[in-house]
């Protein structure tokens, strides 16, 4: 291999231990540089090509500014640009902000502000949203944010508070940088530095961003990839949006951990994927059950399913039904379920792809190799086998912390260095997590975390709202959808479809009630605080 060639990949040491993102691209690209690292109907990408393409956009991010430990947000839909200027901002030393793009303007607002994101990858338009629009109709002050970089070809009309580039007037700048100053970058990261700042909504309403580093986030996803056999050459459909880790850590970090080829899609359509499933020959398919209940409702039949080998689901209950289906009508020989959360980098448990239907049904597996689970009663002492408490966890895959809120931090995570989860479960004489409960006040839409404190809050800037809470009501489809019981301010008539327009405006749609009730009060306790187990019942 030429210079010239060795110094688009990088210059990490074969063999030397791998203990940051970009020096994972470098170590792909130079030991298996003609394998597929990105597939889909838009063409190829070998992992020499990719490192290529990544360096290129850390040369753009250093020739725009960004120093190390900036914070660069990452809005927009899974796209092979989405993972080229994510991993080109990692090389550049910036800490990554992924951002749902099911989040609206003062949502998004609210996370570039908490993290003080100096520049935001983002598109002009995607499901019918215009993105810097969205973002300036917040009417949120932003001073740290100078760029918007759209990774489209070509601009709109764009709000002139930002300085916004299209992804060639990004790239253009950054030739002006030398190959070695990009290498010295990469080569500088701390492995303990922060890669991503994740955030999770908390139940105070007020959104937390977890810090995770880069040498954590490597151990805890090889483990992962270990524990449910992903493998080189496999073909790994990334359906999962990025902006979460299911798609972001256990997809394009995984794939690179194992050389795998990522297929992203932009969105989750049943027959686009089933068509993708067919032409990619995909091997992996992970999401949540709905993903897979959609494709057994769409025509599979009439697609050739056969590559597929592994499928992995989460982040709700599964009936054993459909783990069944899932091997004997889609043909899947391995299904795996795992457990974690943003807290946790992502996962605590898995298990494996091999286990009985009611194991991979009833638990969510055995807790990854270094991590410790511990179930402890209300004072928190430990329980005997099989006794229900609160799951907590301590290992590798214990978050850095809270940004900015040690206070919250250290009620989470605590002396000993267990974190406290808040769900409930029983752990068996064999290993295998089970969970029952959920001591926070949280409900799954769809595999979505969704936080009534957080929801509730935003309902109650609506003007003809006094009082309300939200809970989550059992859906068939979706597993659960949020029900906003309303007390109106006296004397006015509030329509329920007028209030579900009115917080779609506002709210991620997964986080919108599907169901609004009126009340005249909300049931209290003595110490004030609302019963919301009545609420779940059925209305009369």
């Amino acid at each position: 291999m030429d210079r010239r060639h060795s110094a688009s990949i990088g210059s990490h040491t074969v063999g030397a231990p791998i203990s940051t993102i970009p020096a994972l691209v470098a170590d792909r690209a130079r030991r298996y540089p003609d394998a597929v690292a990105v597939s889909g109907p838009l063409g190829r990408l070998s992992f020499a090509e990719l490192a290529i393409e990544v360096q290129a956009a850390t040369r753009a991010a250093m020739a725009s500014g960004i120093e190390p430990g900036d914070r660069v947000g990452m809005w927009a839909p899974n796209s092979v640009r989405w993972i080229v200027s994510a991993l080109g901002m990692l090389g550049a030393g910036a800490t990554l902000v992924p951002i749902s793009t099911r989040l609206r303007g003062p949502e998004v607002a609210e996370v570039l502000a908490r993290s003080r994101a100096t520049a935001v990858c983002t598109v002009q338009t995607f499901l019918g949203n215009d993105y810097p629009a969205m973002l300036a109709d917040s009417g949120r002050e932003l001073p740290a944010l100078e760029h918007l970089i759209l990774l489209d070809d070509s601009l709109g009309e764009s709000p002139a508070q930002w300085d916004i580039s299209s992804w060639a007037g990004f790239l253009a700048p950054g030739t002006v940088i030398a190959p070695d100053d990009a290498w010295a970058r990469t080569d500088g990261i701390d492995p303990d530095s922060v890669c991503d700042i994740l955030f999770t909504s908390g139940t105070t309403g007020a959104p937390k961003g977890v810090l995770a580093t880069h040498r954590q986030t490597l151990e805890v996803f090889a483990q992962w990839a270990d524990a449910v056999t992903l493998r080189p050459r496999d073909r790994y459909l990334l359906v999962n949006p990025f902006s979460h880790t299911f798609g972001y850590k256990a997809g394009i970090l995984a794939c690179l951990l194992r050389t795998a080829t990522m297929v992203p899609i932009e969105r989750f359509d049943p027959d686009v994927a089933l068509q993708l499933i067919e032409n990619e020959r995909i091997t992996v398919l992970a999401g949540p059950p709905t993903l897979f209940t959609d494709l057994l409702n769409a025509g599979y039949r009439e697609y050739m399913l056969g590559s597929l080998r592994l499928a992995g689901t989460g982040g709700a209950t599964i009936p054993e039904e459909l783990v069944d289906r899932i091997r004997e009508d889609l043909r899947v020989p391995y299904v795996f379920t795992a457990y974690g959360l943003t807290e946790s980098i992502g996962v605590v448990s898995v298990c494996p792809p091999a286990a009985a239907t009611e194991l991979v049904a009833g638990t969510v597996g055995k807790a990854l190799p270094g991590t410790e689970i511990r179930i402890i009663d209300r004072q928190g002492q430990p329980v005997i086998t099989g006794a229900a408490g609160e799951i907590t966890v301590r290992g590798p895959n214990v978050m850095l912390g809270y940004l900015d809120d040690p206070a919250a931090t250290a009620e989470a995570v605590d002396g000993e260095g267990f974190l406290h989860t808040g769900d409930v479960g029983t752990l068996d004489e064999s290993g295998y997590l089970r969970i029952t409960d959920r001591l926070k006040d949280m409900f799954i839409v769809g595999g979505f975390n969704a936080y009534p404190a957080e929801i509730e809050r935003i309902l109650l800037q609506h003007p003809d709202i006094e009082d309300v809470a939200v809970v989550g009501v059992p859906d068939e489809r979706l597993g659960e959808v949020g029900r906003a019981v309303v007390v109106a301010t006296r004397g006015v008539t509030v329509d329920p479809a007028a209030l579900i327009a009115w917080s779609t405006t506002r709210l991620a749609s997964y986080k919108v009630p599907r169901e609004v009730l009126f009340a005249d009060s909300l049931p209290r306790n003595a110490g004030g605080k609302v019963n919301k187990a009545s609420l779940r019942k059925p209305p009369a």
